[in-house]
């Protein structure tokens, strides 16, 4: 369900991989990047009239709720199949894409998931 050689996600891959104890494995056929649970995935999909439309390259990532209210008026962002309900949001990505935002995005979401020790390492990294 992806191509590895994708340089797209191999710019997730590496934005994703520099957090604290980030690994990554496939779960349903897309790259998920996670410590103890998942913090973004790459690639998903939306159903629209009873049709799954495939996000290809899209990064889902786990955001506060009004961060996530925000990014869903925009139209490359999008309410992710089965994930969506938890509060996941999905962004497109192309090769126009502002990867500082996508850092800043895979932080918070890495910061919702990760525990306050992971979260204390990244934060002695920053300063």
């Amino acid at each position: 369900m992806f191509d590895e050689a994708d340089p797209i996600l191999g710019r997730v891959r590496t934005l994703a991989l520099a957090f604290p104890d980030a690994a990554e494995k496939v779960s349903h056929g897309r790259p998920a990047f996670f410590t103890t649970k998942v913090f973004a995935y790459y690639g998903g999909s939306v159903k629209v009239d009873g049709v799954y439309r495939r996000h290809d390259q899209s990064v889902m990532v786990l955001v506060d709720p009004e961060e996530r209210a925000a990014l869903l008026t925009e139209e490359r962002c999008f309410v992710p199949a089965y994930l969506g309900a938890s509060g996941w949001v999905g962004v497109d990505l192309t090769d126009d894409t502002d990867w500082d935002e996508v850092r800043e995005l895979l932080d918070a979401s890495y910061r919702r998931t990760a525990g306050a020790r992971r979260i204390a390492r990244l934060d002695s990294r920053v300063s």
